[in-house]
């Protein structure tokens, strides 16, 4: 009798929540501005800790950052930011919380320069999802030339927490990297899209 178990990229483990982001939301090709944002900013907030603590506490980002509302947390001053660093439901980084509205400042120019972060941040690939044939995690790399390109215009540009492992995971979340591993019911399901 065949199985009917589904096989998963490793890292995905037990855990209902992390699952589901990986069934459902790790290397969909994401296009939508708010999101792309969000991700950005929790990939940076991610720093340091594992994912599932910022999967964990999402929602609460959610909230606590006016819902990835790149305008209004461009204008966050100093009372805001003290009410962010008592929130238990983010992380309570200063640099990190700075971060965030320093890389809200960013993305609004990007926005304006090339009419949306979404066009600015695929031309790194070239428009299309990389679709890599990774077996293992250990095949997977932590960066490549392409975050290691993107962190450096993105540096440049004014954003920080966006070194080139952080823009590999971006990569990753947003779909512009297909490294799903080959055994992974998500991999053959990516492909055909």
């Amino acid at each position: 009798m065949p199985s009917t178990v589904r096989r998963r990229c490793a890292w995905a483990g037990d855990d209902p929540l992390y699952r589901h982001y990986h069934d459902h939301e790790w290397g969909v090709p994401l296009h939508d501005d708010r999101q792309l944002l969000e991700m950005l900013i929790l990939e940076g907030a991610q720093a340091g800790l594992s994912w599932i603590t910022i999967l964990r506490k999402r929602e609460n980002y959610r909230k606590a950052f006016d819902g990835f509302d790149a305008t209004r947390i461009a204008r966050y001053g100093a009372p805001k930011i003290t009410a962010l660093l008592k929130d238990p439901g983010i992380v309570r980084n200063r640099l990190k919380i700075h971060s965030a509205v320093k890389n809200a400042k960013a993305f609004l120019a990007v926005q304006k320069e090339f009419g949306s972060f979404d066009r600015y941040v695929w031309q790194f690939i070239g428009g299309a999802a990389i679709v890599n044939h990774r077996r293992t995690l250990k095949h997977i790399p932590a960066s490549t030339p392409e975050s290691d390109a993107l962190s450096r215009d993105l540096k440049k540009r004014g954003f920080t927490f966006v070194g080139t492992t952080i823009c590999y995971a971006f990569m990753q979340a947003v779909g512009m990297v297909n490294d799903h591993t080959t055994d992974c019911f998500r991999y053959t399901a990516r492909r055909r899209r």
